[in-house]
């Protein structure tokens, strides 16, 4: 297509063109943003017997259904905690020919411990929609691990973002962008230079560690009856859901099988020509996972003309083993990417329920 001058990731106003051109339909111009598109739950949804099954190629997921003893079920009824769910996503893509995709939980859905994969038709791995040219339906996975939830029709726990060739920097490409627009800040004001990064694994990605400032820090899950609607705003008591997470003089301690919502130490920004994905951190440095919602907005702690110097990312965390973890200890990691063209609308131009965060922040359902 000629639209597409050079590579890298889609920003808002080509996929609203697809939208246009009727390459994705079943959604709207208005579920798109800055260089993501928020995918919904149709009517069409299961509940599983068996456990979580991948495709093979060219398998469709609705022939698929009766294998994995697929019921239907009613949103009515909530999504009980480690019961496997299977909807089926309003939209339908026909990609154009040299474009391809990939999904990521949205920043609401990891904060409640709501565990998605969207499975794409004929694709043998999840939240992938590949190669370049696919086309076909799409199918979310919902596994609850913490609590009873009640999603509805059109609830966006998913999205997904275009691309036209690999995004990734060089190890010298990172060390220029670091220097040149100041990706990392402490909280004391002043930026992170190359040479002081905690981490250098030499792909291309950012380590940062735990914010440890302070009394309470964030946020632990704990065994609740309460049922979690995810289609409102501010009306939920954490008290019912979640407890306060404080630090000891030794430094954090985590236990393993629980579920945190934390926040990183540095202050992270991405200027408007760059989109960001946090990724996992090697096992070497320990056995857990940081995030479940990873993607982070072109112009997200960037402000409108580069006033807003980073803000602190929060981290969806889950050991596998008990940890301590101490301050300035890599405990998250991003990777950059290049967008194709800076979009018409950063994160940080509209409103969001996330745009303003100095700590660990509850998801929107919460009163804050």
């Amino acid at each position: 297509m000629t639209m597409f001058q050079h590579g890298g990731v889609l920003p808002g106003q080509l996929i609203r063109e697809l939208i246009s051109a009727r390459y994705i339909t079943g959604t709207s111009g208005a579920r798109v943003s800055s260089a993501s598109l928020d995918l919904v739950l149709s009517e069409e949804v299961y509940r599983l017997r068996g456990g979580l099954f991948q495709l093979r190629n060219g398998e469709r997921v609705r022939d698929l259904l009766s294998v994995v003893g697929a019921k239907k079920h009613s949103y009515h009824e909530p999504f009980m905690p480690n019961v496997l769910y299977l909807a089926r996503l309003s939209e339908s893509i026909h990609l154009p020919d040299g474009v391809y995709g990939y999904c990521n939980p949205k920043s609401t859905t990891g904060r409640v411990d709501l565990h998605v994969r969207v499975l794409a038709d004929g694709v043998p791995r999840y939240d992938s929609l590949e190669p370049a040219g696919w086309s076909g339906e799409l199918w979310i996975a919902i596994y609850s691990r913490s609590f009873a939830v009640v999603p509805g029709v059109e609830q966006a726990l998913a999205q997904l973002r275009l691309f036209t060739s690999d995004t990734r920097f060089s190890e010298l490409e990172l060390q220029i962008a670091v220097e040149r627009y100041r990706l990392l800040w402490r909280p004391d004001g002043s930026f992170l230079k190359y040479r002081d990064l905690y981490m250098r694994d030499r792909d291309g990605g950012l380590a940062m560690s735990l914010d440890q400032n302070g009394d309470t820090i964030g946020w632990k899950s704990k065994r609740t009856k309460q049922v979690l609607e995810l289609g409102t705003i501010g009306t939920h008591d954490p008290d019912d859901f979640f407890e306060e997470v404080r630090v000891r003089p030794s430094g954090v301690h985590l236990k393993s099988g629980q579920f945190y919502i934390l926040s990183t130490n540095e202050l992270l920004r991405v200027p408007p020509h760059l989109a960001c994905e946090m990724e996992p951190v090697d096992a070497r440095f320990g056995d857990f996972r940081t995030h479940y919602a990873g993607f982070i907005d072109p112009g997200w702690g960037y402000g409108l003309n580069g006033e807003v110097m980073g803000r602190p990312i929060t981290l969806e965390l889950r050991p596998f083993e008990d940890l301590l973890v101490r301050a300035d200890q890599p405990i998250a990691k991003v990777r950059f990417e290049k967008m194709i063209h800076v979009p018409d609308e950063v994160y940080d131009a509209r409103a969001s329920s996330y745009s303003v965060q100095e700590r660990a922040r509850l998801p929107k359902q919460f009163k804050q």
